[in-house]
């Protein structure tokens, strides 16, 4: 499989999961600590729009500040920094994630709208559990006043503030919880 080349000023659709889809978070510290470790190493390099970690996968909504060469260069350190600390902290050995994280390039506004939606209902889509209420993922970050790397002002803009935004995520929350009801 090609892997799609990163582009400065793009937005992407950053994501991998555990090799064989094992669990890359086993608890909430080590969704804090891959977060710490994402600010870390991401600086000011990608501007980061949405996240969802999720037990044994992550979404990332991002764009590029910087050459691919130095946030293709961030995001193995990131995970290679991260997968360090938890095999070492789980006794384990070897590789924890999928050989090569995958990326989508975002080419239009709507379908980053759309993929800020998705990011955020991934715990409805994967484990039925209320969106509103997930911990790890940037959904409340949009709702609070506190300081954030989040470029929230952006994406509320996107919206057309923070209403709509809500509306939005719960349009396509109710769309989905009807689909559960004729399974």
């Amino acid at each position: 499989m090609k892997l799609e080349v990163l582009q400065k000023d793009c937005y992407y659709h950053i994501y991998n999961r555990g090799i064989n889809g094992t669990n890359i978070f086993e608890n909430d510290s080590h969704k804090i600590y891959f977060l710490r470790q994402l600010a870390k190493y991401s600086g000011d390099k990608i501007s980061i729009f949405a996240y969802c970690l999720m037990n044994n996968h992550f979404h990332l909504v991002i764009r590029l500040n910087v050459e691919e060469k130095e946030v293709t260069q961030t995001f193995s350190n990131l995970f290679n920094s991260y997968a360090k600390a938890y095999n070492k902290q789980t006794n384990r050995t070897g590789s924890l994630f999928e050989k090569h994280f995958k990326r989508i390039r975002l080419k239009e506004e709507n379908y980053l709208k759309q993929l800020i939606i998705y990011v955020h209902l991934n715990p409805k889509n994967h484990f039925d559990l209320d969106f509103k209420d997930f911990k790890f993922s940037s959904y409340k970050t949009f709702l609070s006043n506190q300081e954030t790397k989040i470029k929230r002002d952006e994406v509320l803009e996107l919206f057309g503030g923070i209403d709509n935004f809500i509306f939005c995520h719960k349009q396509r929350n109710d769309l989905l919880s009807e689909a559960y009801t004729f399974e």
